[in-house]
């Protein structure tokens, strides 16, 4: 006696495991792409290994309290521009080094760079070494 059996392999395929590994895989993307900030750039903060290769002509510098010195005399702000010329005046590859304290507000920097600007003259940002 012969005897059939009844196993019959149907052609269809079953795309629920696929689909949970395709949603699992987009929320994990969804998830991370949230970690990256594409529009972040890295900042260098005052601290540097290495060494400036110009030694500063003129220093200019800013302390905590947003007194101004230039060569380590106290200057109002008004007279650092007309100082800064008479110093450098007739100088080749004129050079300001800035020296401000950490906690200058970033205004006052910029201040000094638009004289700097204004004359050409290069500017050199004085930081602490090994930070």
């Amino acid at each position: 006696m012969a005897l059939k059996r009844n196993n019959k392999v149907a052609p269809r395929f079953n795309m629920a495991a696929m689909t949970d590994v395709i949603f699992l895989l987009l929320l994990f993307f969804m998830i991370s792409s949230t970690l990256v900030n594409p529009g972040a750039f890295r900042l260098s903060h005052p601290g540097n290994t290495g060494q400036a290769t110009d030694s500063p002509r003129v220093i200019v510098s800013i302390d905590k309290n947003l007194a101004f010195y230039l060569d380590g005399k106290v200057t109002p702000f008004s007279l650092i521009e007309e100082r800064l010329v008479g110093i450098l005046d007739g100088t080749r590859d004129p050079v300001v080094s800035l020296q401000v304290d950490k906690s200058v507000p970033v205004e006052q920097v910029i201040r000094v760079m638009h004289i700097t600007r204004k004359h050409d003259y290069r500017v050199t940002l004085a930081t602490t070494p090994g930070e």
